[in-house]
Order: C-alpha cells, then sequence, then structure tokens
C-alpha cells in the first residue's frame, strides 16, 4: 500500500493569516511559520498595509489543523515562548508540487494593473531595476520603459499601486528585491530601514505633540476693567 502524503502549503494561506491574526494571540513568527508567508507580510497582513479586505479562513473548520495544535501553539504565545510550530492534518491528496520558475501569470483580470504597480515601483523604489521589475510584475522592459517616459497609452489614467496589493508579487519577494536593489548600489539595507524607521518614529511624535496655545498678552481682564470704569 502506497504512503500517504502530506500536503506541504495551506490552500489560502493569507487568508489563513489574517484568521488567525483576528482570532488568536499567535505571535507573527508563528504564524508566518505555520502559513508559509514572511512574518513582514504577516505584519504588514495584520495592520491591512497589504490585503485589505481579505476574508480570514478558519484552518480548523477547513480541517488543516487540529483545535488541539492551536491550543499547543496559542499557550506557546502566552508563556512568552511562541516557539510551537502548528502541524498540518495528514490527508489523503497529493502533494503539492512546486513548479518550475517561468514568467509570473497574471490573471486576465488584474493584468490592465501591470503599469498601476510598475508606476509605484518607479516612484518609491528606484534601487529595484528593470529585470527586477520584470521578474516582480511578469511585464517585459518596454512596457517600463512606456511607463517611465509617460509613452504608455494609459499614462494619463495610471495610479501607483503596491504590487503586493495588487497581487503581483509577494511581500517577502518585495522586500528582497528592494535589499538586492539597495546593495547593487553601494548602501546597506539595514541602515536604509533604520534611518526610515526613525524618520517615521519622529513624523508621529511630531503628530502626536500637543499643540502649544500661542502666548501674548491677554485683553479680556483689560477689557472688563474699562468698561466698569465707564
Amino acid at each position: 500500500m502506497a504512503e500517504k502524503n502530506v500536503v506541504t502549503g495551506l490552500l489560502m494561506p493569507k487568508a489563513t493569516a489574517v484568521w488567525l491574526v483576528e482570532n488568536t494571540l499567535l505571535t507573527f513568527g508563528q504564524i508566518a511559520e505555520f502559513t508559509g508567508l514572511h512574518e513582514i507580510e504577516v505584519d504588514a497582513l495584520a495592520n491591512e498595509e497589504v490585503g485589505r479586505g481579505i476574508v480570514g479562513r478558519n484552518p480548523i473548520e477547513n480541517n488543516e489543523i487540529t483545535q488541539e495544535e492551536l491550543d499547543k501553539a496559542v499557550k506557546s504565545a502566552e508563556d512568552g515562548d511562541g516557539s510551537y510550530v502548528m502541524k498540518l492534518i495528514k490527508t489523503d491528496l497529493p502533494t503539492v508540487k512546486s513548479r518550475a520558475k517561468g514568467p509570473r501569470y497574471t490573471p486576465v483580470s488584474r493584468r490592465a494593473d501591470k503599469p498601476d504597480a510598475i508606476a509605484y515601483i518607479l516612484k518609491h523604489h528606484p534601487e529595484i531595476s528593470d529585470a527586477q521589475i520584470c521578474r516582480l510584475v511578469g511585464t517585459t522592459k518596454p512596457t517600463i520603459d512606456a511607463v517611465r517616459t509617460r509613452s504608455h497609452p494609459n499614462s494619463a489614467n495610471l495610479r501607483p499601486r503596491h504590487p503586493v496589493d495588487l497581487g503581483m508579487c509577494t511581500y517577502a519577494e518585495m522586500e528582497a528585491a528592494i535589499n538586492k536593489g539597495l546593495r547593487a548600489a553601494g548602501k546597506n539595507p539595514d541602515e536604509i530601514k533604520a534611518h526610515k524607521a526613525k524618520a517615521f518614529e519622529n513624523m508621529e511624535k511630531e503628530e502626536e505633540a500637543p499643540t502649544q496655545k500661542p502666548t501674548g498678552f491677554d485683553f479680556s481682564n483689560f477689557l472688563k476693567t474699562s468698561g466698569s470704569g465707564n
């Protein structure tokens, strides 16, 4: 009798991650390990920076994990450890096979969004090379040049939108491309991130700082005194 195979990946990892974020106390690291996503991507999903509108998928109801597994993982998180990684339920379904890398396929309904994704990368991440953009978005260099020079037929209607939100690539792939581009430019990705984080922190402090009342002479008492004299 042939040995049963084990499904090595979830059917809907992002939807499962959203459900775990909303309904459990698991750490982002535990959720990332279980779903196969990058921890930064889980954080982005939790803050609705990407994947806005994704409906959570309960892995227990869909027979992907047991309640016992989830309880073990939650207890690990509550104990401050968070090292327990949930295991998928064994199934008779064949193992999901990863296909060889080739041109990134984009659903027909989303192909019109590619120029928007290209515009976003060109605007916010000029360090990413054209070759990397081709891999992230599944586009061609002539299309990138057309968006860059605003000779694209739809230039007037382009709206720079994050490629992850458009489903063109994952947050981890985007992060890897950014780091590669920064290194190629002779920059340290960690230093750039630290600088951006510091700038963002300072911006938040400025926004939270109480507005100071304008100082000056208070005419109210003077007016009252003058009025009573008349």
